[in-house]
């Protein structure tokens, strides 16, 4: 199958629109696009590192669904509304990025993007889309080596024993020399309008993208999650600069630390409520040399006292980005080194400013778009908690990452001599 070879609209100055494909349905996981992944709604991984990667004319999510639509803008991308006759569970990838053709006239080639690949770096869209451009392919995918021996199935009844089919069992090779088999992994399509018109997504000069295993990870069903939520820690793409030592968390009061509810005694004395795994996530930040201080907009310095928590505090706030501010000059930190946990509109600015930035699942809406990482758990319900183990994994990525630059760095020392 060759599809026809596209001759025209596909050099450097071709509009190259990146494309997911993000329906609203899902038979495993509801809504699982926009499900939080690692404290990111998944389709949120693809788009950062499609965004990044700067190789893209135009960024697209194709859904059907409102609240898709919601987070696929706040990614910055913009929204093609599909119809429901390209929407339903037997709907083709190939007919909903032809209905997009139909409607973005503009476009000559689309690099469609799966949604559920949050490993996804930059690099390898950039080196696609050089393939595709520059080297003049008409269609690359991605696929991923595997080890893995293949044998024939033998269905319940039939008369017959399974066959090998990529080994010898009397010669079995070691791993170390078999170079294994390309498997597609699904992570993305490119191909130029022309190819795809025809009905390809594949053909005319065709190539191949062989990812890192490391990086081609696919989310299809719910135990994939924690899994998945492992490995996006490890290996994932965390945006252009690279992640550093967190050494100070900024934790607002009310709704982070407490649930924000206030209980007023008959005696007029404030009374607040909050959960016991917060102090020894604090206590847990602290021995991590991670300092911890706490701010509010309102005087609750009698709260605190009562709280007795040991961590500098700034109350009657009345500009929290000019406190955070004063407090990162006083340390001596760059903003990757600071960390902001906030939930309400008086916090966005300071969310938008800190390396590492995370608010709690009931946080208002616009505190949700600027954070970098939204906890599972209500402000007052552990949330502080979890956004400090949310810390210490980065932390084990960031240390990961030093261990191997150095190993590198003596590598390359010992080959110099």
């Amino acid at each position: 199958m060759d599809g026809g070879a596209a001759a025209d609209g596909g050099g450097p100055g071709a509009h190259l629109a990146a494309l997911v494909l993000a329906r609203g349905g899902s038979k495993g996981i509801p809504l699982k696009n926009i499900k939080l992944l690692a404290g990111v709604p998944l389709v949120g991984w693809v788009l950062r590192a499609a965004a990044d990667a700067g190789v893209f004319h135009s960024i697209w999510v194709s859904t059907d669904h409102d609240e898709i639509e919601k987070v696929a803008k706040q990614f910055g991308a913009q929204v093609h509304r599909r119809s429901p006759e390209v929407s339903q569970d037997s709907s083709t990838s190939l007919e909903a990025i032809r209905e997009f053709l139909n409607h973005h006239h503009e476009v000559d080639i689309v690099g469609n993007i799966q949604a559920t690949s949050p490993c996804l770096h930059p690099s390898d869209l950039i080196k696609v889309a050089d393939m595709i451009q520059k080297e003049g392919f008409d269609s690359v995918f991605s696929v991923v080596r595997r080890h893995q021996f293949r044998w024939s199935e033998v269905k319940k009844g039939e008369n017959k024993m399974t066959e090998p089919q990529n080994l010898n069992p009397a010669k079995r090779y070691r791993r170390q020399d078999w170079p294994g088999e390309l498997y597609e992994n699904g992570s993305f399509y490119f191909a130029r309008r022309q190819l795809i018109e025809k009905g390809y997504l594949q053909g005319g000069k065709m190539a191949y993208y062989e990812m890192r295993a490391e990086h081609s990870v696919d989310i299809d069903i719910d135990i994939d999650w924690p899994i998945a939520e492992q490995r996006v820690l490890s290996f994932g793409y965390f945006g252009k600069e690279p992640l550093k030592e967190v050494k100070l968390l900024v934790c607002s009061i009310d709704g982070c630390l407490t649930n924000g509810r206030i209980y007023v005694s008959e005696d007029r004395k404030e009374m607040v409520c909050y959960d016991y795994r917060d102090i020894v996530g604090i206590d847990l930040l602290k021995k991590r040399g991670i300092q911890v201080r706490l701010i509010s907009d309102r005087d609750c310095s009698k709260t605190l006292s009562a709280m007795q928590l040991g961590c500098i505090a700034k109350v009657s706030a009345t500009n929290k980005l000019e406190v955070l501010e004063e407090w990162q000059r006083d340390m001596g930190l760059s903003w990757k080194e600071v960390s902001y946990l906030g939930n309400e509109e008086s916090d966005v600015e300071c969310l938008k400013k800190a390396g590492m930035s995370g608010v709690p699942a009931d946080a208002c809406v616009v505190a949700q778009k600027a954070a970098g990482y939204i906890c599972k758990s209500n402000g007052g319900c552990g949330a502080v908690r979890e956004f400090a183990e949310h810390i210490f994994l980065l932390l084990e990525k960031v240390n990961s990452s030093r261990k191997q630059m150095e190993e590198m760095s003596s590598a390359g020392e010992k080959m110099g001599k």
